[in-house]
């Protein structure tokens, strides 16, 4: 197997990748969005989709 990120030979410490370095550079592209996993586009005219991303909680009153 090789690293996803480099294709270099995996290390089992750090399997699939063969480095913190590539697991790290993994991890950023996940969490600025450079991957993601398909799904169905939302309805933006659709009312139940904007109340399932409502806040749980009522607003702070100031």
């Amino acid at each position: 197997m090789t690293c996803p990120v480099c294709k270099k030979p995996t290390d089992p410490s750090y399997r699939p990748f063969c480095s913190r370095r590539c697991a790290d550079v993994d991890l950023g592209r996940w969490l600025t969005g450079a991957y993601s996993v398909p799904g169905d586009a939302a309805d933006p005219s659709d009312p139940a989709e904007a109340e399932d991303e409502a806040p749980s909680s009522p607003p702070r009153r100031h």
